[in-house]
């Protein structure tokens, strides 16, 4: 028998002290549409493309200094330095990464209301 193999990921559900006010500043600050209320509204589509799924050990450091949270969103951008200013323009602290650039691309590190981690990604296709 082939194996199986999931195609993507269909939704990423996790806690939030105040799911609206979190939902809201998705959609305001990384364009991520909220749940539809009715299955006639479609929800938020994303572009294919890479995706890196990394089980990371209890101790990392990775996802910040807060070794509560147990996740990190990595989320692909077409313009890294466009979203970074719109980020800014709304009040967020965003870390762009001084190694930039990587041999995968450019990163930059923004926390949504919550303290989650989030990394905004540009990738870098190399030429074959």
């Amino acid at each position: 028998m082939e194996k199986q193999r999931v195609a993507g990921f269909g939704g990423f559900f996790f806690r939030a002290k105040d799911p609206s006010a979190l939902a809201a500043w998705y959609e305001e600050n990384l364009g991520i549409d909220p749940v539809p209320s009715d299955y006639d509204t479609e929800p938020w589509h994303q572009n294919e493309g890479p995706t890196v799924f990394a089980p990371f050990g209890g101790d990392t450091a990775y996802f910040g200094d807060d070794k509560s949270k147990m996740f990190m969103l990595n989320m692909r951008v077409h313009s890294l330095e466009k979203m970074v200013e719109q980020l800014r323009a709304n009040g967020n602290d965003v870390t762009v990464d001084p190694d930039n650039p990587y041999p995968n691309g450019l990163f930059a590190r923004v926390y949504d209301p919550e303290g989650n981690p989030i990394e905004l990604w540009e990738p870098q296709h190399n030429p074959a």
